[in-house]
């Protein structure tokens, strides 16, 4: 085992160029050493880690399938195994399939709990118990979604999962904060931050009009979040919606 001199950050759902990739060049910028975790998208998790050291960065891709407790431990362990540390976890991993409600299956459930709630939670206590025995600690941030206050049609099998994400980071920052003060665990609930391109003229203008700020977000905005919650050394346990004011207004 090498230790690393540089902090480490894993980011998960970080293969494809979606949030995940854009909060791990900021986190290269600052100076980590970032672990790209994906699952099927190989191809560009490599070309990501060649365009990180392209630019000078240290970066490598994990595989792990997060439904797979194994799969996902053994990932956190290489990490650790091969830079003798972890400070940072970043969770942005996640599944989202839109259904009828009279179409969702068992299945359908528990494939968005085994990967958003239960993927999250394999890594995120992998990841705490490793942090707790560093004098430095480490940070942990979640992603949940902003709608599970105010669900919206078609996503029966996806809130729940998401749902329980809030109450997940409590209980790791109180599980882990009481074992290393310096461990500190946050949750962001992004809004419309990236919208899917699929997502007709009128559909993205009227989520547009459902905010306050009457403007789409852009994963900068969660990007911004990730280093807030990184700098503000007094905050853990804490939920941050950022959504353009969704959460508040019901649209006119």
């Amino acid at each position: 085992m090498a230790e690393s001199h540089a902090p480490v950050a894993l980011v998960t759902g970080a293969g494809r160029r979606r949030i995940g990739w854009q909060v791990a060049w900021a986190l290269a910028q600052r100076g980590y050493v970032v672990a790209l975790h994906y699952h099927r998208s190989a191809a560009e998790a490599e070309a990501g880690v060649a365009s990180l050291t392209e630019q000078g960065f240290q970066a490598l891709a994990c595989q792990a399938d997060l439904a797979d407790e194994q799969a996902a431990r053994r990932m956190v362990e290489q990490i650790v195994g091969r830079f003798g540390r972890l400070d940072v976890l970043v969770n942005t991993a996640a599944v989202w399939e839109r259904k009828r409600l009279e179409d969702v299956t068992a299945a359908d459930v528990r494939r968005h709990f085994e990967i958003n709630t239960l993927g999250t939670f394999i890594c995120s206590q992998a990841a705490g118990l490793v942090m707790v025995t560093q004098p430095s600690g480490g940070n942990i941030i979640t992603i949940g979604d902003w709608a599970v206050v105010r669900p919206y049609l078609e996503y029966a099998a996806y809130f729940p999962s998401k749902g329980a994400i809030p109450a997940l980071t409590r209980s790791l920052a109180v599980e882990l904060g009481t074992r290393n003060p310096s461990v500190r665990v946050n949750c962001i609930l992004p809004g419309p931050v990236m919208l899917p391109e699929d997502m007709s003229a009128e559909e993205r203008a009227e989520v547009v009009r459902a905010t306050l700020v009457k403007r789409e977000g852009s994963p900068q905005h969660i990007v911004q979040t990730v280093l807030f919650l990184l700098d503000n050394d007094f905050l853990t346990g804490v939920c941050i919606p950022v959504d353009g004011g969704r959460t508040i207004y019901a649209g006119e």
